[in-house]
């Protein structure tokens, strides 16, 4: 099986879907003008979705007091720092410094600007 998204309730999905377009380069494949507000977005190949959505009957996590080793939403970067700096002027927040691993991986995290643990990673050897 494959897997087709993972969802995240948040407080304003417009809001937050508009900026993961905008600065993530992801699509919007569905949207619900109607609460939940339903987002569905793929990333730029379109292999792998999210859905963005606030149900009133669950709260919104308190993403910003979670930490980011408990989830994060992974991005593949060609340039960590670059991306990094980019993001960072779009309303990003640091978590740390970039970070090197013991294979040569290139690792940052970041907050989105509602707090959601956002990740750039670039692979010395592609995973997928």
């Amino acid at each position: 099986m494959k897997i087709e998204h993972a969802a995240y309730q948040v407080e304003d999905p417009v809001r937050v879907a508009d900026w993961y377009v905008k600065h993530l380069g992801m699509t919007v494949k569905r949207a619900s003008n109607e609460r939940p507000f339903v987002r569905f977005l793929a990333d730029d190949g379109g292999a792998v979705m999210i859905e963005l959505y606030n149900n009133p009957r669950a709260s919104v996590p308190d993403y910003p007091k979670i930490d980011p080793l408990h989830v994060h939403l992974a991005f593949k970067a060609n340039d960590v720092a670059a991306e990094r700096t980019r993001l960072l002027a779009a309303g990003a927040t640091a978590e740390g410094d970039i970070l090197v691993t013991d294979v040569g991986d290139q690792l940052a995290m970041l907050r989105d600007p509602w707090g959601f643990p956002i990740q750039l990673v670039r692979r010395t050897t592609p995973m997928i």
